[in-house]
């Protein structure tokens, strides 16, 4: 089978716009976690992520002219403008042609326009719109795409599984290329919901901390471009190795107590990769901050034998984000991979996990050439990705 390289990335987050905007966030340890009393949103204040309005309007009437689009603004959705953006960002400067019958789009959410269902939104777009095709759809024609456009939602292994699925076909031949792109928005639905749990905490999450008093929303969209194509690059090329999905059988909304289905997907990641357990430099974890997530994950990394491997999530910098979050982090760890630099796991101090696990304090740079991806999900679902640099 040939292999996958990944040749553009982009993050679109509270933190900035472009993966680079991204990154330096990360490097002076910044978080776009606030306290925000956004009535539309929930009527008491609540910790959330959300990326600035004034400032998305700006950068997508750009976009709008870029492409000549006759459209208004005030034609697209919130998270339409945001995937938009983060995909138009990504194919800047590669070698891809958006009409390109051997390029497909992989589409990743969880709720897709769900604030259409709010009434505010009812009378300035069509009902359909909020179905997760009618958003494809919307995306699709926007680039001229030729192919109808792959939805994956499988709760919040959403991005990690699109990516592993892209990953597949190309290597099957069907497509050159494949643009993965993750996105999910902050909605009085979704926050009702993990309200409803009582898993939302008061403050900026923090994973794998003991004080973590549970996880914290946020928005954004993530976009990777993979080819089988290598990149025109003079210093590396980083590869997407190996990758698996497994599910607890467990229950709808908590993880396994064990970890063991996490890590048979590591370890099936890791043996579809070519590699040993001992090869990995990096793990870039879920990391919600909840306890029953946390804790599994600690498990699943030590059945793995990966106890002394660092660890961190990115949460603690732009909240969950649901659909968006694989995309984003793995966006994320590749820009760890090409600076080679070990980002601090934001918020976190004191281990507060059962299993010994190696969650990074203090960000430091040092030699990084395998990393791992995991993500966990509703309905017991786990996904782990392999990302190797060449």
């Amino acid at each position: 089978m040939k292999p996958t390289y990944v040749i553009s990335e982009n993050i679109v987050s509270s933190l900035g716009f472009t993966a680079a905007e991204n990154t330096d966030g990360l490097i002076k340890g910044a978080t776009g976690i606030r306290i925000h009393h956004e009535t539309t949103l929930y009527p008491n204040p609540v910790a959330l992520s959300l990326i600035d309005t004034h400032h998305l309007d700006q950068r997508f009437e750009v976009i709008l002219n870029k492409f000549k689009k006759e459209h208004r603004a005030g034609s697209y959705t919130r998270l339409e403008k945001m995937l938009i953006l983060s995909i138009s960002d990504a194919l800047q400067g590669i070698p891809v042609r958006v009409d390109d019958s051997k390029l497909i789009l992989m589409l990743s959410t969880t709720k897709g326009n769900i604030d259409l269902l709010e009434d505010r939104y009812t009378a300035k777009f069509d009902h359909k719109r909020v179905y997760l095709w009618a958003l494809a759809a919307v995306i699709r024609e926007f680039f001229g795409l030729a192919n109808t456009p792959y939805i994956i939602s499988n709760a919040c292994i959403s991005g990690v599984m699109a990516l592993i699925k892209a990953s597949r076909l190309l290597r099957s031949a069907k497509y050159d290329y494949a643009i993965i792109a993750g996105g999910d928005i902050a909605s009085e639905f979704v926050i009702s919901g993990f309200q409803s749990f009582q898993a939302l905490s008061s403050e900026p999450c923090k994973p794998f901390d003991l004080n973590r008093k549970g996880l914290s929303l946020g928005e954004g969209c993530g976009t990777i471009v993979l080819s089988v194509n290598p990149p025109d690059v003079s210093s590396c090329s980083i590869l997407v190795a190996g990758g698996s999905v497994s599910n607890d059988a467990n229950h709808i909304s908590g993880p396994s107590r064990t970890g063991e289905e996490l890590s048979m997907a590591i370890d099936t990641a890791i043996r579809e990769s070519g590699i040993v357990n001992n090869d990995i430099d990096y793990i870039s974890a879920h990391g919600t901050a909840t306890p029953f997530n946390d804790e599994m994950e600690a498990k699943a990394i030590s059945l793995s034998g990966m106890n002394e491997v660092p660890v961190n999530s990115f949460k603690g910098y732009w909240g969950h984000t649901l659909g968006a979050s694989g995309i984003m982090e793995s966006a994320a760890l590749i820009g760890s991979m090409k600076m080679n630099c070990l980002f601090r796991s934001a918020g976190f101090e004191t281990p507060g996990v059962i299993e010994p696990i190696n969650v990074i304090k203090e960000t430091i740079y040092k030699p990084v050439s395998t990393c791992l991806k995991t993500a966990s999900g509703f309905g017991g679902c786990n996904a782990a990705l392999v990302f190797q640099k060449i």
